[in-house]
Protein backbone atom coordinates (compact mmCIF):
# COMPACT_ATOMS: atom_id res chain seq x y z
CA UNK A 1 0.00 0.00 0.00
CA UNK A 2 1.39 3.34 -1.01
CA UNK A 3 1.59 5.94 1.77
CA UNK A 4 1.11 9.55 0.60
CA UNK A 5 3.60 12.08 1.84
CA UNK A 6 2.47 15.34 3.44
CA UNK A 7 2.99 17.27 0.19
CA UNK A 8 1.19 14.69 -1.95
CA UNK A 9 -1.63 14.41 0.56
CA UNK A 10 -2.10 18.19 0.63
CA UNK A 11 -2.18 18.28 -3.17
CA UNK A 12 -4.67 15.41 -3.24
CA UNK A 13 -6.89 17.12 -0.65
CA UNK A 14 -6.77 20.39 -2.61
CA UNK A 15 -7.85 18.64 -5.81
CA UNK A 16 -10.63 16.82 -3.95
CA UNK A 17 -11.98 20.08 -2.51
CA UNK A 18 -11.88 21.68 -5.97
CA UNK A 19 -13.81 18.77 -7.48
CA UNK A 20 -16.46 18.91 -4.76
CA UNK A 21 -16.79 22.70 -5.11
CA UNK A 22 -17.12 22.43 -8.89
CA UNK A 23 -19.77 19.73 -8.55
CA UNK A 24 -21.76 21.85 -6.10
CA UNK A 25 -21.55 24.91 -8.35
CA UNK A 26 -22.65 22.87 -11.37
CA UNK A 27 -25.59 21.46 -9.45
CA UNK A 28 -26.57 24.92 -8.20
CA UNK A 29 -26.37 26.33 -11.71
CA UNK A 30 -28.52 23.53 -13.09
CA UNK A 31 -31.06 24.06 -10.31
CA UNK A 32 -31.18 27.81 -10.98
CA UNK A 33 -31.86 27.13 -14.66
CA UNK A 34 -34.80 24.85 -13.85
CA UNK A 35 -38.33 26.27 -14.15
CA UNK A 36 -40.34 27.03 -11.04
CA UNK A 37 -41.97 24.03 -9.43
CA UNK A 38 -45.26 23.22 -11.06
CA UNK A 39 -44.31 23.04 -14.71
CA UNK A 40 -41.77 21.73 -17.19
CA UNK A 41 -40.60 23.26 -20.44
CA UNK A 42 -39.38 21.59 -23.63
CA UNK A 43 -37.99 24.11 -26.08
CA UNK A 44 -37.40 23.69 -29.77
CA UNK A 45 -39.78 20.82 -30.47
CA UNK A 46 -39.79 20.37 -34.24
CA UNK A 47 -43.32 20.23 -35.61
CA UNK A 48 -42.60 20.78 -39.32
CA UNK A 49 -39.75 20.68 -41.83
CA UNK A 50 -39.99 22.53 -45.16
CA UNK A 51 -36.85 21.89 -47.15
CA UNK A 52 -34.00 23.24 -45.06
CA UNK A 53 -36.35 25.24 -42.85
CA UNK A 54 -37.36 23.86 -39.46
CA UNK A 55 -40.38 25.12 -37.51
CA UNK A 56 -40.40 24.63 -33.77
CA UNK A 57 -42.49 25.24 -30.70
CA UNK A 58 -41.92 25.52 -26.97
CA UNK A 59 -44.07 23.29 -24.78
CA UNK A 60 -44.92 24.45 -21.26
CA UNK A 61 -46.56 21.57 -19.43
CA UNK A 62 -47.93 21.02 -15.93
CA UNK A 63 -45.81 18.79 -13.72
CA UNK A 64 -47.07 15.27 -13.17
CA UNK A 65 -48.62 12.52 -15.23
CA UNK A 66 -51.92 12.89 -16.98
CA UNK A 67 -53.65 14.03 -20.14
CA UNK A 68 -53.35 17.78 -19.89
CA UNK A 69 -55.56 20.25 -21.79
CA UNK A 70 -53.45 22.37 -24.13
CA UNK A 71 -53.47 25.71 -25.95
CA UNK A 72 -51.50 26.23 -29.16
CA UNK A 73 -50.25 29.82 -28.78
CA UNK A 74 -49.57 31.96 -31.85
CA UNK A 75 -47.49 35.11 -31.41
CA UNK A 76 -48.20 38.50 -32.95
CA UNK A 77 -45.83 40.84 -34.76
CA UNK A 78 -47.55 42.07 -37.95
CA UNK A 79 -46.98 38.61 -39.52
CA UNK A 80 -43.37 39.81 -39.97
CA UNK A 81 -41.67 39.91 -36.57
CA UNK A 82 -41.22 38.21 -33.19
CA UNK A 83 -41.27 34.56 -32.20
CA UNK A 84 -42.64 32.05 -29.70
CA UNK A 85 -40.79 33.70 -26.82
CA UNK A 86 -43.63 36.24 -26.60
CA UNK A 87 -45.41 33.53 -24.58
CA UNK A 88 -42.62 33.09 -22.04
CA UNK A 89 -44.90 34.55 -19.35
CA UNK A 90 -48.22 32.99 -20.35
CA UNK A 91 -46.63 29.56 -20.76
CA UNK A 92 -45.49 29.16 -17.14
CA UNK A 93 -48.57 30.92 -15.75
CA UNK A 94 -51.02 28.62 -17.53
CA UNK A 95 -48.93 25.47 -17.05
CA UNK A 96 -48.76 26.03 -13.29
CA UNK A 97 -52.55 26.37 -13.41
CA UNK A 98 -53.02 23.02 -15.16
CA UNK A 99 -53.03 24.00 -18.87
CA UNK A 100 -50.21 23.12 -21.25
CA UNK A 101 -49.13 25.74 -23.78
CA UNK A 102 -47.42 24.98 -27.11
CA UNK A 103 -46.04 28.35 -28.28
CA UNK A 104 -45.16 28.04 -31.96
CA UNK A 105 -42.93 29.75 -34.47
CA UNK A 106 -44.25 30.11 -38.01
CA UNK A 107 -42.85 31.41 -41.28
CA UNK A 108 -42.76 35.19 -41.29
CA UNK A 109 -43.28 37.47 -44.28
CA UNK A 110 -39.91 38.65 -45.55
CA UNK A 111 -39.05 40.33 -48.85
CA UNK A 112 -42.43 39.29 -50.28
CA UNK A 113 -41.89 35.64 -49.39
CA UNK A 114 -44.04 33.58 -47.03
CA UNK A 115 -47.12 35.60 -47.93
CA UNK A 116 -50.62 34.45 -46.92
CA UNK A 117 -51.63 31.64 -46.57
CA UNK A 118 -48.20 30.28 -45.54
CA UNK A 119 -48.56 31.11 -41.85
CA UNK A 120 -52.12 29.73 -41.77
CA UNK A 121 -50.84 26.37 -43.00
CA UNK A 122 -48.04 26.42 -40.43
CA UNK A 123 -50.49 26.92 -37.57
CA UNK A 124 -52.74 24.19 -38.99
CA UNK A 125 -49.75 21.85 -39.07
CA UNK A 126 -48.88 22.70 -35.45
CA UNK A 127 -52.40 21.73 -34.34
CA UNK A 128 -52.26 18.49 -36.34
CA UNK A 129 -48.79 17.64 -35.01
CA UNK A 130 -49.81 18.12 -31.40
CA UNK A 131 -52.97 16.09 -31.85
CA UNK A 132 -50.96 13.25 -33.39
CA UNK A 133 -48.30 13.42 -30.68
CA UNK A 134 -50.66 14.05 -27.75
CA UNK A 135 -49.84 10.77 -26.01
CA UNK A 136 -46.09 11.42 -26.32
CA UNK A 137 -46.40 14.73 -24.49
CA UNK A 138 -49.17 13.64 -22.09
CA UNK A 139 -51.76 15.94 -23.63
CA UNK A 140 -55.48 15.47 -24.19
CA UNK A 141 -56.30 15.57 -27.93
CA UNK A 142 -59.96 16.20 -27.08
CA UNK A 143 -59.19 19.28 -24.99
CA UNK A 144 -57.25 21.50 -27.36
CA UNK A 145 -57.53 25.22 -27.99
CA UNK A 146 -55.87 28.05 -29.88
CA UNK A 147 -54.64 31.36 -28.49
CA UNK A 148 -53.14 34.34 -30.28
CA UNK A 149 -52.44 38.04 -29.97
CA UNK A 150 -52.68 40.66 -32.74
CA UNK A 151 -51.60 38.97 -36.00
CA UNK A 152 -51.46 35.73 -34.03
CA UNK A 153 -55.12 36.14 -33.13
CA UNK A 154 -55.98 36.33 -36.83
CA UNK A 155 -54.08 33.09 -37.45
CA UNK A 156 -55.49 31.32 -34.41
CA UNK A 157 -59.06 32.35 -35.22
CA UNK A 158 -58.98 31.42 -38.88
CA UNK A 159 -57.57 27.97 -38.11
CA UNK A 160 -60.15 27.48 -35.34
CA UNK A 161 -62.97 28.46 -37.70
CA UNK A 162 -61.80 27.24 -41.10
CA UNK A 163 -58.79 24.98 -40.68
CA UNK A 164 -60.72 22.01 -42.06
CA UNK A 165 -62.40 23.99 -44.86
CA UNK A 166 -61.33 25.08 -48.34
CA UNK A 167 -59.14 26.87 -49.21
CA UNK A 168 -57.02 25.73 -46.25
CA UNK A 169 -57.85 22.06 -45.90
CA UNK A 170 -55.52 19.64 -47.65
CA UNK A 171 -57.66 16.63 -46.81
CA UNK A 172 -55.10 15.40 -44.31
CA UNK A 173 -56.03 14.11 -40.89
CA UNK A 174 -56.17 14.76 -38.03
CA UNK A 175 -58.68 17.57 -37.74
CA UNK A 176 -57.71 21.10 -36.73
CA UNK A 177 -60.95 21.66 -34.82
CA UNK A 178 -60.48 22.96 -31.30
CA UNK A 179 -62.78 23.49 -28.34
CA UNK A 180 -61.79 27.08 -27.55
CA UNK A 181 -60.08 30.06 -29.15
CA UNK A 182 -58.64 33.03 -27.27
CA UNK A 183 -58.05 36.17 -29.33
CA UNK A 184 -56.23 39.18 -27.91
CA UNK A 185 -56.57 42.49 -29.83
CA UNK A 186 -56.75 40.61 -33.12
CA UNK A 187 -57.36 41.62 -36.73
CA UNK A 188 -60.44 39.63 -37.72
CA UNK A 189 -61.57 41.68 -40.73
CA UNK A 190 -58.64 42.35 -43.04
CA UNK A 191 -60.69 44.60 -45.30
CA UNK A 192 -61.24 46.93 -42.35
CA UNK A 193 -57.59 46.47 -41.36
CA UNK A 194 -56.44 47.61 -44.82
CA UNK A 195 -58.74 50.64 -44.64
CA UNK A 196 -57.45 51.55 -41.17
CA UNK A 197 -53.79 51.19 -42.18
CA UNK A 198 -54.36 53.10 -45.40
CA UNK A 199 -55.93 55.94 -43.40
CA UNK A 200 -53.34 56.20 -40.62
CA UNK A 201 -50.23 54.35 -41.85
CA UNK A 202 -50.29 54.57 -45.66
CA UNK A 203 -46.56 53.82 -45.94
CA UNK A 204 -46.83 50.71 -43.79
CA UNK A 205 -50.04 48.89 -44.70
CA UNK A 206 -49.61 45.72 -42.68
CA UNK A 207 -52.54 43.81 -44.17
CA UNK A 208 -51.30 44.53 -47.67
CA UNK A 209 -47.83 43.35 -46.71
CA UNK A 210 -49.26 40.08 -45.37
CA UNK A 211 -51.53 39.39 -48.35
CA UNK A 212 -49.21 40.72 -51.05
CA UNK A 213 -51.88 42.74 -52.80
CA UNK A 214 -53.82 45.95 -52.35
CA UNK A 215 -57.51 45.77 -51.44
CA UNK A 216 -58.40 47.69 -54.59
CA UNK A 217 -56.58 45.12 -56.72
CA UNK A 218 -57.77 41.93 -55.02
CA UNK A 219 -60.68 42.28 -52.64
CA UNK A 220 -61.36 38.54 -52.68
CA UNK A 221 -58.17 37.61 -50.86
CA UNK A 222 -59.02 40.03 -48.03
CA UNK A 223 -62.36 38.33 -47.53
CA UNK A 224 -60.78 34.88 -47.71
CA UNK A 225 -58.10 35.70 -45.12
CA UNK A 226 -60.54 37.22 -42.60
CA UNK A 227 -61.75 35.03 -39.71
CA UNK A 228 -64.97 37.08 -39.84
CA UNK A 229 -65.84 35.42 -43.16
CA UNK A 230 -66.18 32.00 -41.50
CA UNK A 231 -68.50 33.03 -38.67
CA UNK A 232 -71.63 31.12 -39.63
CA UNK A 233 -74.37 29.36 -37.71
CA UNK A 234 -73.38 25.90 -38.95
CA UNK A 235 -69.81 26.48 -37.73
CA UNK A 236 -70.47 27.66 -34.17
CA UNK A 237 -68.97 24.84 -32.10
CA UNK A 238 -65.75 26.62 -31.03
CA UNK A 239 -66.09 28.79 -27.92
CA UNK A 240 -64.35 32.17 -27.94
CA UNK A 241 -62.81 34.55 -25.46
CA UNK A 242 -61.90 37.95 -26.91
CA UNK A 243 -59.84 40.57 -25.10
CA UNK A 244 -58.71 44.03 -26.14
CA UNK A 245 -57.69 47.43 -24.88
CA UNK A 246 -60.26 50.19 -25.28
CA UNK A 247 -57.49 52.67 -26.15
CA UNK A 248 -55.87 50.56 -28.87
CA UNK A 249 -54.97 52.90 -31.74
CA UNK A 250 -53.11 50.27 -33.74
CA UNK A 251 -55.92 47.73 -34.13
CA UNK A 252 -59.25 49.53 -33.91
CA UNK A 253 -61.40 47.74 -31.27
CA UNK A 254 -64.72 48.79 -32.81
CA UNK A 255 -63.80 47.62 -36.32
CA UNK A 256 -62.14 44.41 -35.18
CA UNK A 257 -62.80 42.79 -31.78
CA UNK A 258 -66.22 44.35 -31.21
CA UNK A 259 -67.44 43.67 -34.74
CA UNK A 260 -66.11 40.09 -34.56
CA UNK A 261 -67.81 39.50 -31.22
CA UNK A 262 -71.11 40.83 -32.56
CA UNK A 263 -70.92 38.47 -35.54
CA UNK A 264 -70.09 35.51 -33.29
CA UNK A 265 -73.10 36.23 -31.10
CA UNK A 266 -75.37 36.58 -34.13
CA UNK A 267 -74.27 33.15 -35.36
CA UNK A 268 -74.92 31.50 -32.01
CA UNK A 269 -71.33 31.10 -30.82
CA UNK A 270 -70.48 31.05 -27.13
CA UNK A 271 -68.32 34.16 -26.75
CA UNK A 272 -66.99 36.07 -23.74
CA UNK A 273 -65.02 39.28 -23.60
CA UNK A 274 -62.47 40.96 -21.33
CA UNK A 275 -62.07 44.67 -22.05
CA UNK A 276 -59.22 46.68 -20.55
CA UNK A 277 -60.47 50.25 -20.34
CA UNK A 278 -57.10 51.98 -20.21
CA UNK A 279 -54.98 49.61 -22.31
CA UNK A 280 -53.68 50.00 -25.83
CA UNK A 281 -51.81 47.42 -27.90
CA UNK A 282 -48.80 45.13 -27.23
CA UNK A 283 -49.50 44.35 -23.56
CA UNK A 284 -50.08 40.61 -23.95
CA UNK A 285 -46.35 39.82 -23.91
CA UNK A 286 -45.69 41.71 -20.67
CA UNK A 287 -45.03 39.97 -17.33
CA UNK A 288 -48.20 38.79 -15.62
CA UNK A 289 -48.58 40.76 -12.38
CA UNK A 290 -51.76 40.33 -10.38
CA UNK A 291 -52.70 43.05 -9.74
CA UNK A 292 -50.62 45.62 -11.51
CA UNK A 293 -50.43 44.82 -15.22
CA UNK A 294 -52.80 44.58 -18.17
CA UNK A 295 -51.96 40.91 -18.71
CA UNK A 296 -52.49 40.42 -14.98
CA UNK A 297 -56.04 41.74 -15.36
CA UNK A 298 -56.77 39.19 -18.10
CA UNK A 299 -55.03 36.25 -16.42
CA UNK A 300 -57.59 35.17 -13.78
CA UNK A 301 -60.46 35.80 -16.19
CA UNK A 302 -58.76 33.62 -18.80
CA UNK A 303 -58.42 30.84 -16.21
CA UNK A 304 -62.12 31.08 -15.40
CA UNK A 305 -62.93 30.76 -19.09
CA UNK A 306 -60.65 27.75 -19.55
CA UNK A 307 -61.97 26.04 -16.44
CA UNK A 308 -65.52 26.29 -17.77
CA UNK A 309 -64.95 25.75 -21.50
CA UNK A 310 -61.82 23.59 -21.92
Amino acid sequence: MKILGRTNFTSFLYRLINCITLSLLTAASAYAAMPDAGYDIQQGIVYQRIGDEVLTGDLYRPRGDGKHPVLIAVHGGDWRFADASLYKHWGPYLAKSGYAVFAVNYRLVKDKTNLYPTAVHDVRTAVQFLRQQAATYQLDPERMGLMGDSAGAQLASIVALAGDQPPFSDGMNPTTKVKVCVGIYGSYDLTAKWEHSNRYYPDNNIAQGFLGSSLIDNRKIYVEASPLSYVTRDNNQTQFLLSWGAKDKFVDPKEQSMAFMHALKQAGFSVSSVVLKNAGHYWASEPIKIPGSDSGYLAPRLLEFLKEKL
